[in-house]
């Protein structure tokens, strides 16, 4: 009988192991990390940035054709920001 406690104590600590950061998450969320307005500001900057050189980088070999027209809208978007 003991030896399956001590088995299932074993197992249980490797399957905390192995999914300590999901259960982490679950009960710690992450925090917010824009603590002021330019925070905020800054970090959406950011993301339009990627996403511009993302839609750039994607057109960059053969021109605008390449991109959808999905593509081309939500560039036009982005660029008036």
């Amino acid at each position: 009988m003991s030896e399956y406690l001590i088995l299932g104590i074993i197992l249980i600590a490797v399957l905390w192991f192995f999914n300590r950061d999901r259960i982490k998450n679950k009960f710690f969320p992450p925090r917010h990390t824009n603590y002021t307005m330019d925070d905020q500001f800054n970090s959406d900057k950011r993301e339009r940035e990627k996403e511009i050189d993302k839609l750039l980088g994607k057109m960059g070999k053969n021109g605008i054709n390449d991109l959808s027209p999905r593509d081309r809208k939500r560039l036009d978007e982005l660029s008036k920001k």
